[in-house]
């Protein structure tokens, strides 16, 4: 039975059960949350005690064909967690706007961002006889230039892009009186465009607080250290993997009195591998010791931004990423935000990165021009040098170009002639419906909308969709589905081996306010970790899209020495170079994992093939099994 408590915790308003972050910045706020405070710390205790005794109480799992059936583990999963048909509004949407994710019966858990358009969408504009499908809605072009001429004047901005800039900010909770964006080709782009501009002659110092390696910060690192950065990391405490707080604290404390500007503070909010949070209160030590703030909201779920206080802390960047179709389309571009007080400071520099948003009718104008005896990657080139005088028109979506893809195959094939394409490369599109006001007997209301003055506003229906949810309905969802898969993993053990379990969780395990991020290995009955890329392979083959990430930056105390020998491994491939130092020289001992991030969209189901996948292990043959198959099955053999 659920208890009265855990019923009660999806029930407080945020302020109370919400992990507040601030809890311990203001002694007269904590007096007039005590008692909800109080009520809210112990509800999320039962709702992990519950957890742990209510997911199969007393068992464990040593044979995957022990395991129970989807329905008995779903009718089991809703006593535990009664409030989960209240989320039954995401499985209608599904249902409706996703329906190619049931219909491939693929489990994508690998897709971090946020989704721009729905699945329907892009149908819905397949099935319109009056739209060419040879080209896309709109593509992604690379522009070189400062990011602080971008920022204090601009270009003449599409009007594609103005819609699109002011949807994001809008959804995002973001003002334009306060912050500037601009668009750039992915996360790494923007982290990089901060690390060139950034004034590290004066404020030499780079802080990053991330437990796992990631290439925008890797990136950022080695232009930073290339402009004189001092380059420093958080480190995280085994086995929890919790920010170790007294050094991270000297490190952002400052022993001057004088407030000088120390340098760039990098936080993450939390983990997009292990599904750790971290508190709030880490920003605000930094403003107050002099460092400037870069918020990473790419690792939030899709409605986070509502519960983060921008207001409050006012951080001077901000990096967000979204992705165009969930299992279907996952490129797509971040945007950097930069609040406008700190533009002043940034130093003027030739980067790439920034894009711009180009309408596909200017695309369709450019090819209709082009020589029949041009090849491919000539008209590619040729669209890439008359993008820059394109000016502002209405278009409609399409398929993903052909030609583009063929295009940068072309590209990498003929290198002498890639330079000329360079500021073009990787051409992205992205199928959504816009359009202006003279093209309305054309497209139904529902694809594209006026705004009151006019302007026109792009209609990103994955956006609005998760508006619709709202962030509890979406936060409580997930917390039910993490922890229901955590629980159950640590209920597989290997037979005959005393016990001994087929999952190592990293980072929090059963837990009310983690993330919706997994890191996990799977080991063998002799206690041998099976590789991670070799489960994402296997994985692959059993419809689920699963990633693996690199956890490093661990701090071991003495008691953990002898783990810290046999579990760090050194990552391959490390950097090198004539930044070679202890620095990176620790960034490049961790472990490998195999990762799994759920999004609104995910379901019980999901997480259930996920839970049986894994079993799957529990067979001591099952690797050579597969291996087996795939090759009786007249197939290429994958090399593992």
């Amino acid at each position: 039975m659920q208890s009265p408590c855990l019923k009660k915790v999806t029930e407080l308003c945020l302020s109370a059960c919400w992990p507040n972050p601030l809890h311990k910045q203001s002694e007269e706020h904590h007096r007039t949350i005590s008692d909800s405070g109080s009520t809210s710390a112990a509800c999320r205790r039962d709702f992990a005690a519950t957890t742990s005794s209510s997911i199969f109480p007393n068992t464990e799992f040593t044979n995957h064909e022990s395991l129970p059936s989807l329905q008995e583990s779903f009718t089991d999963f809703t006593k535990v967690y009664s409030k989960y048909h209240e989320t039954e509004q995401v499985d209608q949407i599904r249902a409706k706007e996703y329906s190619h994710l049931s219909q491939s019966n693929h489990t994508c858990l690998d897709y971090i961002g946020i989704g721009l358009f729905s699945s329907s969408q892009l149908h819905k504009h397949e099935s319109s006889p009056q739209v060419s499908s040879d080209f896309p809605f709109f593509s992604v072009s690379y522009k070189t230039g400062s990011l602080k001429t971008q920022l204090l004047h601009g270009g003449q901005e599409s009007e594609l892009e103005s819609a699109m800039s002011n949807r994001i900010m809008e959804f995002l909770n973001i003002s334009a009186n306060d912050y500037s964006m601009v668009f750039t080709a992915n996360r790494t782009s923007a982290f990089k465009l901060v690390a060139e501009s950034y004034p590290f002659k004066t404020s030499r110092k780079l802080l990053t607080v991330y437990d796992y390696e990631s290439e925008a910060v890797e990136g950022m690192i080695n232009s930073s250290e290339k402009r004189g950065a001092k380059v420093m990391a958080a480190e995280f405490s085994w086995p929890r993997l919790r920010i170790q707080s007294a050094k991270l604290r000297k490190m952002v404390v400052s022993k001057r009195k004088k407030k000088k500007k120390r340098g760039l503070f990098v936080f993450p909010v939390h983990s997009r591998i292990t599904g750790s949070r971290y508190p709030y209160v880490w920003m605000t030590m930094a403003q107050e010791n002099g460092w400037h703030v870069l918020v990473d909201a790419c690792a939030l779920g899709p409605k986070d931004m509502d519960s983060f206080g921008l207001s409050l802390f006012q951080p001077d960047f901000l990096i967000s990423s979204f992705y165009k179709i969930c299992g279907e389309n996952p490129s797509g571009f971040a945007c950097l935000f930069v609040k406008k007080s700190v533009v002043s400071v940034l130093e003027v520099s030739t980067s790439t990165g920034i894009v711009n948003l180009v309408p596909a009718k200017q695309l369709l104008q450019i090819a209709g021009d082009s020589s029949g005896t041009d090849t491919e990657l000539e008209q590619i080139c040729r669209l890439g040098m008359q993008l820059d005088a394109l000016g502002t028109a209405s278009s409609f979506s399409g398929l993903i170009s052909n030609h583009t893809t063929q295009a940068r195959r072309l590209k990498q094939e003929r290198s002498e002639r890639a330079e000329e394409a360079a500021n073009w490369e990787e051409i992205e599109t992205s199928s959504e419906f816009w359009r202006s006001e003279k093209h309305a007997n054309l497209m139904k209301d529902e694809n594209s909308r006026s705004s009151g003055n006019g302007d026109l506003e792009v209609v990103c229906r994955g956006l609005d969709l998760v508006d619709s949810l709202g962030l509890m309905m979406i936060t409580n969802r997930a917390r039910y589905l993490i922890n229901w898969v955590v629980s159950s993993l640590r209920k597989l053990k290997h037979p005959n081996s005393e016990g001994i379990p087929l999952v190592k969780i990293y980072g929090p395990k059963i837990k009310f306010d983690r993330g919706p991020a997994l890191a996990f290995n799977v080991y063998d009955w002799k206690g041998e970790k099976v590789e991670p890329i070799l489960i994402q392979k296997l994985a692959d083959r059993n419809n689920i899209s699963l990633s693996y990430g690199f956890l490093h930056h661990i701090w071991f105390s003495d008691k953990y020495t002898d783990e810290k020998r046999r579990i760090l491994e050194k990552r391959e491939g490390g950097v090198k170079g004539t930044g070679a130092n202890k620095f990176k020289a620790k960034s490049d001992l961790g472990i490998t994992v195999v990762t799994a991030a759920l999004g609104f969209l995910t379901n019980f189901e999901d997480v259930y093939r996920l839970w049986a996948f894994v079993a799957q292990f529990l067979d001591a043959d099952f690797v050579e099994k597969e291996r087996w198959r795939y090759t009786a099955l007249n197939q290429k053999t994958v090399e593992v």
